[in-house]
């Protein structure tokens, strides 16, 4: 079901004047997903991601079409049979997976492993209540 949608940008400091707000219906989804049929969500655990803004708890919204990943993106990846969400790096042939919180180890591959990109972060939906 569509949300409504104020125009313009909500400013974060003092309170605007404003006497009249243009309400519109958004549907979420046409908001974030850009390919149904490729795209899935997922709830995320643990604190490997916070200083990219993606949390406990949060929800990401995952593109399996923007595969393959470059360099940077944010991504859901299949490491040894496990899942994990972390930043794709690849630079002169290495390949790794970085979390964006310094008390967490990236992922280098050695010979053995096994790594599938399943999708592409574009969204991360948080709650606060």
């Amino acid at each position: 079901m569509p949300v409504a949608w104020v125009d313009g940008n909500l400013p974060a400091g003092f309170p605007s004047p404003a006497a009249d707000f243009a309400v519109k219906r958004h549907d979420l989804n046409e908001l974030l997903i850009t390919h149904p049929a490729a795209t899935f969500m997922w709830r995320i655990s643990g604190q490997s991601m916070i200083e990219l803004g993606i949390f406990d708890g949060d929800i990401v919204v995952v593109n399996r079409a923007l595969l393959p990943a470059k360099h940077g993106d944010i991504v859901v990846a299949e490491v040894d049979g496990d899942f994990t969400v972390k930043q794709f790096w690849r630079r002169a042939g290495v390949v790794q997976l970085r979390p964006a919180n310094p008390t967490f180890p990236a992922i280098l591959f050695r010979d053995g492993q096994t790594m599938t990109i399943c999708g592409v972060v574009t969204a991360s939906i948080k709650r606060f209540k």
